[in-house]
């Protein structure tokens, strides 16, 4: 077989290999975060690390092409908020649907709460969340829902802060706990305080410590391969 007629073979295989790595980075981020070690990823691919250095010689190069597609539906998110007319409605719906991606996707979540250089996707989402953010907090002030000395930077600083321990917290207690801590969160924005009563059980002095176990030291995301 000449080597023009073997080109098209290869590049099936070429873009198989791609699709696989793809697919095994995601569910080995997903379950391990950024820091995974990237042979782990190759050996679920059942590619070589030559294979998977070929087609993404970054780490960031692999993160944005994991994520493109799932950090699309922040930004859906983010524009579905800002059309609402009540805009704690539609912060809270936002951030609420946020966070539901924060805790069951421990890649997402490291993409979320901390700041990696190189990754396109990334930098987009960063801009429309922290716009989005921005646009509901002028407009609660208007409204009156929202406290008149609060930033968009404050705002942010906690949700990093609270999305960081959203893995543990889950794992520790319940798929669903974090909203507990989301809910007091938003409750410190509120122009005026509220009476409504928390979401999920407090947590015990046992389940606490085991979030703080989960914790640990602090993972620093890498965007370069080892």
């Amino acid at each position: 077989m000449t080597n023009e007629a073997m080109a098209p073979a290869r590049r099936r295989d070429a873009r198989r290999n791609r699709e696989s790595l793809v697919q095994a980075a995601h569910e080995v981020f997903t379950e391990q975060g950024l820091e995974a070690p990237l042979d782990a990823i190759a050996r679920r691919a059942k590619v070589g690390n030559a294979t998977l250095y070929r087609h993404f010689p970054t780490r960031a190069e692999l993160v944005d092409a994991v994520f493109r597609e799932p950090l699309a539906g922040t930004m859906t998110a983010g524009e579905r908020a800002r059309t609402a007319t009540d805009a704690w409605e539609g912060l809270v719906g936002y951030l609420g649907a946020v966070f539901a991606v924060l805790a069951t996707d421990r890649g997402t979540n490291d993409l979320m709460t901390t700041r990696l250089e190189g990754v396109g996707s990334l930098e987009a989402v960063h801009a429309h969340n922290r716009a989005t953010i921005d646009l509901l907090l002028a407009r609660g002030r208007e409204q009156g829902s929202i406290r008149a000395d609060v930033t968009t930077e404050d705002v942010l600083f906690a949700l990093a802060a609270l999305g960081r321990a959203v893995p543990a917290l889950t794992g520790a207690v319940a798929p669903d706990a974090w909203r507990r801590p989301l809910a007091l969160l938003l409750d410190s924005l509120r122009a005026a305080p509220t009476v409504a009563p928390l979401p999920s059980p407090a947590l015990t002095a046992e389940q606490l410590g085991d979030v703080l176990q989960g914790l640990g030291p602090h993972r620093a995301a890498r965007t370069s391969p080892e």
